[in-house]
């Protein structure tokens, strides 16, 4: 099942990125927004529980998409932008493996554990 949910990744991954080249927004842009979402691993220093849910909140595709579909509906070339860098990297970190994470441990995702103990 996980190889699904990566091979599932990589193609949400492949569009997003191609929707942002079609857009035509900064490539710039796209290098300083890329690791935005993994400032939630930050949380991870208050614990595994607050860690699990910080992180798992800046990687489900909800919000990104709700950014997304405003910046759509608004026009706004900056917006869509955003919801597409961030989609992009919820589905790139899903592709390779890094899913959502359990109170356990940040090694511990609905993809199977990661890390050197995998």
């Amino acid at each position: 099942m996980s190889i699904l949910l990566r091979v599932e990744g990589a193609m949400v991954a492949t569009l997003a990125i191609g929707g942002y080249s079609l857009f035509g927004s900064s490539w710039w842009l796209f290098v300083v927004l890329f690791f935005v979402p993994d400032i939630s691993m930050l949380a991870y220093l208050k614990g595994p529980k607050i860690g699990a849910i910080c992180y798992n909140a800046a990687h489900l595709y909800v919000l990104p998409l709700m950014i997304w579909a405003a910046g759509w509906w608004s026009g706004s070339k900056l917006t869509v932008s955003i919801g597409l860098i961030w989609i992009f990297h919820i589905a790139i970190d899903r592709a390779l493996g890094y899913g959502l994470k359990f109170f356990s441990a940040f090694q511990d995702t609905h993809l199977g554990r990661i890390g050197k103990n995998a």
